[in-house]
């Protein structure tokens, strides 16, 4: 556990590391790696604040408090980043849980559903004749849409105009003779 204690307007004193370090031994039970501790004490008119900073695999937990006190603002800084913390390690553990949750039901989807070659879906819809330059307006009405089939009017024949990667542009698909 790296401690750095700053003061200003007031002494940081070696009693003051030392109940900082016997406090954070609440903080420390939750993990296993090396914690980065940064506390900057001050005084603001008759009281003292404690401004709380713990860094721990890049995530920043931070508290500050005003108290007559000193000691127990420190106490309410502790209280509150492990509740902090607590919250984050429960969240993290409820998504890999729900990750887990997820692959074993894929898992068993996929040992279910082993059909190849199959027509899973299938979806009706009216094709109606229209130009080119109407398809594309039809399919930059619908943004979620990624392709339009069409009776192209020009030749007669069904056409499906598609966006490409870039996002401005279509393709067309018109068949052969």
């Amino acid at each position: 556990m790296n401690i750095k204690i700053t003061g200003k307007d007031i002494k940081a004193t070696e009693a003051i590391k030392d109940y900082l370090e016997k406090k954070l031994d609440r903080i420390g039970k939750y993990f296993d790696e090396d914690i980065d501790v940064s506390m900057t004490i001050r005084t603001e008119k008759n009281e003292q604040i404690a401004e709380l900073q713990i860094v721990v695999k890049g995530d920043t937990y931070r508290a500050v408090t005003a108290h007559k006190d000193l000691y127990a603002s420190i106490d309410k800084d502790i209280d509150i980043l492990e509740g902090q913390i607590r919250k984050w390690k429960t969240k993290k553990e409820r998504q890999m849980k729900d990750d887990t949750l997820k692959a074993k039901l894929v898992g068993l989807e996929t040992k279910h559903s082993e059909v190849e070659n199959e027509v899973m879906k299938t979806i009706y819809y009216e094709i109606k004749p229209i130009s080119v330059e109407d398809a594309i307006l039809k399919l930059q009405e619908k943004p979620g849409d990624k392709f339009i089939t069409f009776i192209n009017i020009d030749t007669g024949k069904v056409n499906v105009l598609y966006k490409l990667k870039d996002g401005k542009n279509y393709g067309l698909v018109e068949p052969e003779a």
